[in-house]
């Protein structure tokens, strides 16, 4: 019997899990563990879903920084011709050091710092996405000092329920997201007023892990409409910025594929008449199933109350299950005698909150090398160092091959940039 996993790369064969041509238990015991584990063949897969060859217009995909930054992963998009969404100067930086054009990013996020906004505009960016009126007077002013016309599109926060987890929606009116979609018109002609900007385009995003088109529909309705109300004011837009968001298959979702949500994009622009060039912000989507993570069991701990496997990877490398209470497929790495047991999969660290996942049934053995399936999006990228743990290594997959892409922290990584008060003796 043939499982389906949500990483489209993943087979058992041989009593043993691959990913592509890789057996997951010779990576472990060759890199260690934790380990964080990427298939470069379904990165390629992600991407090629976001193609829409038909499309009457440009379309940029600007891939979410946010959702795993390292600089491999990153440079695999920008091969491909990918813009990038950042939040930070960090990211930003980090996306140029993949080799991707400057006037490939644009810069979201509510708190841009002067410094950020400088080093934004000395590269030449692809425009910011502004979220307030305080922000649209900062950038106005670093412009205007810099002798330069800032690229922005205004972020607008539509009001519209994304029917998702509340730490990831982000376009409701009491979220710190955008600017109110009423006082929108208002925001643009002020923008129009300042001789340090220069108005490029509209941007929305309403949350993250959408399994429905619907609030995409309106969120793209409200959004339109204002674009019509512009364009009556004789405020022109070059382009109109969707967002992300489209969630992804972790345990029985069935989010529509992106060819979907752009065929429904299309239609609404052709609808109204719009001629823009079409932008999104997918992450998610991009990485989520294109990764893994392993962990390696310690122990096998029953109790009165229910069994635990206590693995060597903790909340500090993986949080979302803490963070979301989100849901992980976990799979042993190779096929055994075991008996099939209800059990928790926990961590290391001191805090009930660290577990991986609950309630699963594994035949597990001590020693046994477990993936935690649907990790290459927010894993490494929110791990930390807590109870100083050295993060995690990160591998790329290809064929047969793997390849370093991000080493393992060492202890003394840890403290390096520490100072004792005074010299031991």
């Amino acid at each position: 019997m043939t499982t389906i996993y949500p990483i489209p790369t993943l087979a058992n064969r041989q009593n043993a899990l691959f990913l592509e041509d890789m057996p997951l238990n010779e990576l472990a015991q060759k890199h260690g563990t934790p380990l964080y584990v990427y298939s470069k063949a379904a990165l390629q897969q992600a991407w090629d879903a976001w193609q829409y060859p038909n499309a009457d217009r440009t379309i940029h995909l600007c891939y979410s920084v946010k959702s795993n930054s390292n600089i491999a992963i990153l440079q695999f998009f920008a091969q491909r011709g990918s813009y990038f969404d950042i939040v930070s100067k960090g990211e930003m930086a980090r996306v140029l050091a993949a080799g991707a054009p400057a006037a490939h990013i644009v810069f979201s996020g509510v708190g841009k710092t002067v410094a950020e906004i400088e080093f934004a505009l000395e590269h030449g960016i692809h425009c910011f996405n502004v979220e307030s009126l305080p922000e649209l007077d900062r950038i106005h002013e670093v412009a205007t000092r810099m002798g330069k016309r800032a690229p922005i599109s205004l972020r607008i926060n539509p009001d519209v329920d994304a029917q998702t987890h509340p730490y990831i929606s982000t376009g409701l009116k009491e979220n710190k997201f955008g600017i109110d979609h009423e006082l929108a018109v208002e925001a643009y002609v002020y923008a129009s007023t300042l001789s340090g900007l220069k108005i490029t385009g509209i941007d929305y995003h309403i949350g993250s892990q959408l399994t429905t088109l619907a609030p995409f529909k309106d969120a793209q309705n409200r959004l339109f409409g204002l674009v019509k109300t512009l364009i009556e004011r004789g405020i022109e837009l070059e382009h109109i910025d969707l967002g992300g968001g489209l969630g992804v298959r972790y345990q029985d979702e069935t989010p529509p594929a992106p060819a979907e949500l752009i065929a429904q994009s299309l239609q609404g622009l052709r609808d109204a008449g719009f001629k823009h060039t079409l932008m999104y912000e997918p992450g998610r989507s991009m990485v989520a199933n294109a990764g893994l993570l392993l962990t390696r069991v310690e122990y096998i701990k029953p109790t009165e109350y229910k069994h635990f496997a206590i693995v060597d990877a903790a909340m500090n490398d993986f949080i979302r299950p803490t963070l979301y209470q989100a849901w992980h497929g976990v799979v042993n790495t190779v096929t055994h005698d075991a008996p099939l047991v209800n059990m928790d999969i926990v961590g290391p660290i001191c805090e009930s909150s660290d577990w991986l996942a609950k309630d699963r049934a594994l035949a597990v053995k001590t020693g046994d090398v477990l993936a935690i399936l649907s990790a290459g999006a927010y894993g490494m990228t929110m791990s930390s160092n807590y109870n100083t743990r050295p993060r995690a290594a990160e591998v790329l997959v290809d064929g047969g091959l793997d390849f370093v892409i991000c080493e393992r922290e060492v202890l003394a990584d840890l403290w390096i940039n520490e100072r004792l008060l005074s010299p031991i003796v």
